[in-house]
């Protein structure tokens, strides 16, 4: 019998972010895209037209659940509004289906806790879409990290934001408590890409926000500490110019990462410094985060082997935000229970 060479995925929903990933499924040598659904009618043949339109084969629904239910699919990507993620999550597992979902995977860690039993239940794996993981610029900062040219890394410092624009509005139409907001459409990335430099588990965490008139926050910044003197700081705006960045200090230089969500084409860039007079500026080549994403992902389930990002990585990362919004909330500092 003759091992499959390509996962074949269903996409749940029309949202805008297909943009990138249906063509990312397309492209992708180890992928193959079977169907995608929405349950506005008309809204799949839309997207794929849109987006692919040499892609005559590729059925479309006016109905999740026709999706779900379609045998020749064994993987779902699911893009639809953050408080339905759990949801449909745990609908896709229960088929069978192997699940990349946007991030967030999830609004609480008990939930995270339920889709982590029940995907090893079901034997499928399951991952928080979070692309820019997979581009190559963060392994190299990682090797400068490991090599010690900076020394010991004491402070990082991450800001993502963009100026909301009328289309995108419907980001701010829910309040914090069902996913809407900047902290769970891009503060997720700023706490994740902070927690990838220190790999460590927090202590505490501080923040404040300012909240539109739905109890979305439009803009928030606080700090995660991570004992021993050790700090990060996150701010992310949707009323600012558009930011997309990471910077770390050591005891003997510091690293840049200068924009985080590369498109295709971009030529990455980091800087790093040290004391010793140092100073260097990298090109590296140019990669789609998006379509190293999809193979990534189908590789770990055609090999059998685990994502890159785990459950527990998600599961995290939810801690983390679930304890900036509480401390926003409350106005205090939130000490984290590490046992």
């Amino acid at each position: 019998m003759s091992l499959k060479t390509k996962l074949r995925w269903g996409i749940l929903g029309a949202a805008r972010v297909n943009e990138r990933l249906l063509p990312a499924i397309i492209e992708a040598d180890n992928a193959s895209l079977i169907a995608i659904a929405s349950r506005r009618q008309g809204a799949a043949l839309q997207t794929l037209e849109q987006y692919a339109p040499n892609q005559k084969s590729v059925k479309t629904y006016d109905n999740l659940d026709d999706l779900l239910d379609d045998p020749d699919i064994d993987a779902i990507y699911i893009p639809l509004a953050n408080y339905e993620h759990a949801e449909w999550v745990m609908r896709a597992i229960k088929k069978g289906k192997h699940v990349l979902c946007e991030k967030p995977l999830a609004l609480t860690v008990a939930d995270i806790q339920t889709i982590k039993k029940t995907a090893l239940e079901h034997n499928v794996t399951v991952m928080e879409g979070f692309m820019y993981r997979f581009h190559p610029q963060h392994l190299r900062v990682q090797e400068l990290i490991q090599s010690g040219v900076i020394g010991e890394v004491k402070s990082v410092r991450a800001s993502y934001s963009f100026m909301m624009r009328p289309a995108r509005m419907y980001r701010l139409a829910e309040s914090v408590a069902r996913g809407g907001g900047a902290m769970w459409d891009i503060g997720c990335y700023a706490i994740h890409s902070l927690r990838l430099i220190f790999n460590a588990k927090p202590v505490a965490v501080t923040a404040m926000a300012h909240h539109v008139e739905s109890g979305a926050d439009i803009a928030s910044s606080g700090i995660i500490d991570f004992g021993s003197g050790k700090f990060a700081h996150f701010d992310f705006s949707f009323e600012r110019a558009r930011r997309c960045e990471y910077e770390i200090t050591g005891t003997q230089g510091g690293i840049k990462c200068h924009i985080v969500w590369q498109l295709p084409g971009d030529v990455p860039v980091i800087t790093w410094w040290n004391e010793s007079g140092h100073q260097c500026e990298e090109r590296l080549p140019a990669a789609n985060h998006f379509q190293l994403e999809i193979e990534g992902f189908s590789n770990s389930v055609l090999k059998g082997e685990q994502p890159l990002l785990s459950l527990d990585d998600a599961q995290e990362n939810c801690r983390i935000i679930t304890a900036a919004l509480q401390s926003v909330a409350n106005g205090q500092v939130i000490r984290l229970d590490n046992h």
